[in-house]
């Protein structure tokens, strides 16, 4: 009887992780970004050993997906208002160019057409189709394309 109640809790318990751990988090795509693993590997062609991130299938399962998600705007040149930009989820003094936030908290953002974005210190929220760049952490590895802003 207590190995039935302890195999019954067992797989009770392996469900609810299973369930919870396969949810995507509408709300704040960032908590998804961040479930990213990352792995050392050693790199023969160069004899370093890096890591190399991951795509967990949560995060796969958005490839070619629209997404909606808050950030800052992280300008790539001196233009007040930007077609091309990175979108961190962290203010620019927190971000992951300032080595506060790994690089999982980062999307490069492509907008739609030649609709300009404009800088700002404070959060804004776009949508746009979700895409995966690369797999190294000290490249950009999230791509939004076809993105416009929902709401400042």
């Amino acid at each position: 009887m207590k190995s039935k109640a302890i195999l019954l809790a067992f797989i009770l318990g392996f469900l609810f992780v299973g369930n919870s751990a396969g949810a995507q988090d509408t709300g704040n795509p960032w908590r998804t970004l961040g479930l990213m693993k990352f792995e050392r590997q050693f790199d023969e062609s160069d004899g370093v050993s890096q890591q190399k991130g991951r795509f967990v299938p949560i995060i796969k399962a958005l490839e070619g997906k629209e997404i909606t998600i808050k950030g800052y705007v992280i300008p790539l040149s001196g233009k007040k208002a930007q077609s091309h930009f990175m979108f961190s989820a962290y203010p620019f003094s927190d971000c992951f160019f300032c080595g506060k936030a790994g690089p999982e908290s980062v999307i490069e953002v492509f907008a739609k057409g030649d609709t300009k974005i404009a800088f700002d210190d404070e959060s804004i929220t776009i949508k746009g189709i979700f895409y995966f760049t690369s797999q190294d952490p000290n490249d950009v590895m999230f791509t939004l394309k076809e993105a416009e802003i929902v709401k400042k």
